[in-house]
């Protein structure tokens, strides 16, 4: 989700590691294998690697599955995890190998082997679900596996292809216990990775225990229960009530304003953070926001900074690009072509374009997603004010929310986005390429050409010049808005270590990290 390459999220900085007290310094008593209650709002949709691309799937994953490579806290290239060594061969880009290890085995207690590795790239392919991963895969061509080694084969130079098979899409799966063309039902799990699942409730909570099988470059850590919440609110009530011993992803923005660094009975992390959030338009033909220049009407009505404050408490920062501050090419495209709030050139661009207003579409949200319903009231006030749209808000349970943008039944859609691999990649490709994961229709062969010729350097820091120009065409065709983003926040009781190293934006959640003091 570069030594020179680029910094994201590399740095963490811990505001606060409070209360210092005895209890602290030595062992809390009898906890030694005690469970850790973990709460979140990021739900798990599937438990099938090949029918998820969201971060509250992608979080249990890498828990649960190994992929070939992995991140370290605050990594910015992937390191081996199932694969003793992974390469480009000598001088190419388009031919990858990785080796095995020898001694990694399934909970069934077969061999893994590179066929299994194999296999699991191909089922995500094959399946090819409308709201999986198969899009980071768009340069694969194919996989051979002999022995213990496994050979990717691109159709195209792809610099980023590590930093994919790094992420939850490259989950390794027993090949003999997932069907080969349709997603594996049921609840239960068949990985490698630190821990094992033992039970799972939908939408309530997953056990998780250590697996003594486990080969790989982390370790296994504390017994975990991990529970979900219906929203931020919930989240905050259940950490007040001290029914979870850390909360990450989200207390409520209230909240996380107004944490105290000085309470002694909590530790608070701070990290910075490349999550964004971006507001989507459906750009087919047919739908309301199709031309252009309605879309553009839209970006000239939008009050980053009043959303900031009113509905986010100070926590997020305006965003005016696709890719957020601190991401090799990173820029101000939006302030640039829409550098301050004007319901006059919005008018021009309606009446020039022959759009009779007020222009009605409909604004579909996630329920249940941090602030996203007071965020959608927020920006329905702002496009009304002007009289040139009327916006019809509806909320949605997130599965349903995250099928209908994806199958293309929403005009327009506000999504978080939290990135997959430390590259600018992660920010273009899957939002704004032709048949992105957003699902937009939007498709340009400007975009495109960059987004491939980015992928050609293996020098990550060579790559500014396309992302920019890529910037300053999805800022002249609009098919998406940024509106901010964020830094992550963790918060742990005062007997709990390693919540610094939980979440830092790199897509890999590290329940193992998290022990008892």
């Amino acid at each position: 989700m570069r030594s020179v390459r680029m910094r994201i999220l590399v740095t963490l900085l811990v505001l606060a590691v409070v209360g210092v007290g005895g209890r602290q310094l030595l062992p809390s008593q009898d906890n030694g294998d005690a469970t850790i209650t973990v709460g979140t709002t990021d739900t798990v949709t599937s438990l099938d690697p090949a029918g998820a691309y969201d971060a509250g799937s992608w979080a249990l994953f890498s828990n649960v599955f190994q992929s070939l490579l992995t991140y370290e806290p605050g990594g910015v290239s992937p390191v081996p995890d199932a694969a003793e060594s992974c390469s480009f061969l000598k001088g190419s880009l388009v031919t990858y190998t990785c080796e095995l290890r020898d001694d990694l085995t399934f909970d069934s207690g077969s061999e893994v082997t590179a066929e299994d590795v194999k296999y699991s790239f191909d089922r995500v392919k094959k399946i090819n679900s409308d709201v999986g991963p198969a899009s980071l895969f768009s340069t694969l061509k194919s996989v051979d596996a002999k022995g213990l080694k496994v050979t990717f084969h691109l159709s195209s130079p792809d610099a980023t292809f590590p930093f994919k098979v790094a992420t939850g899409a490259g989950s390794i799966v027993d090949r003999t216990r997932y069907p080969a063309d349709g997603l594996r039902v049921g609840s239960s799990v068949d990985g490698t990775g630190p821990y094992r699942l033992s039970g799972y409730t939908k939408g309530k909570k997953v056990l998780l225990s250590p697996n003594p099988r486990y080969k790989g470059a982390v370790s296994t850590g504390a017994p975990i229960e991990l529970r979900y919440y219906a929203d931020p609110a919930a989240l905050e009530k259940a950490w007040k009530a001290k029914q979870v011993e850390a909360a990450a992803r989200q207390l409520p923005p209230a909240v996380l304003a107004a944490l105290d660094t000085s309470d002694p009975d909590q530790r608070v992390y701070e990290a910075d953070g490349s999550e964004t959030r971006n507001l989507y338009f459906d750009t087919r033909s047919g739908s309301p926001l199709h031309d252009t220049d309605v879309r553009r009407a839209i970006a000239w009505l939008i009050d980053r900074e009043q959303l900031a404050a009113s509905v986010y408490d100070g926590t997020v920062e305006p965003l005016y690009s696709l890719i957020p501050t601190g991401i090799t090419g990173h820029t101000t495209s939006f302030f640039d072509s829409y550098p301050d709030r004007s319901a006059d050139k919005a008018r021009k661009l309606l009446k020039s374009a022959g759009v009779g207003v007020p222009v009605k579409f409909t604004y579909g949200y996630g329920l249940g997603s941090g602030a996203a319903a007071a965020e959608a009231e927020e920006l329905k006030r702002q496009l009304e004010a002007s009289g040139l749209f009327e916006v019809d808000v509806k909320g949605y349970e997130w599965t349903d929310f995250q099928k209908r943008w994806a199958t293309g039944r929403l005009d327009a859609y506000a999504v978080g986005w939290v990135a997959d691999y430390p590259d600018p990649d992660t920010f273009a490709g899957p939002l704004v390429g032709t048949g992105s994961t957003m699902n937009t229709g939007y498709s340009s062969k400007a975009v495109d050409k960059y987004i491939a010729g980015s992928r050609q350097y293996a020098d990550r820091s060579r790559t500014a010049g396309d992302f920019r120009a890529l910037q300053q065409v999805v800022a002249r065709d609009v098919p998406v808005v940024p509106l901010w983003q964020r830094k992550e926040y963790v918060v742990t009781s005062a007997d709990i270590g390693g919540g610094q190293f939980l979440a830092d934006g790199n897509g890999v959640f590290r329940l193992w990290k998290l022990d008892w003091i």
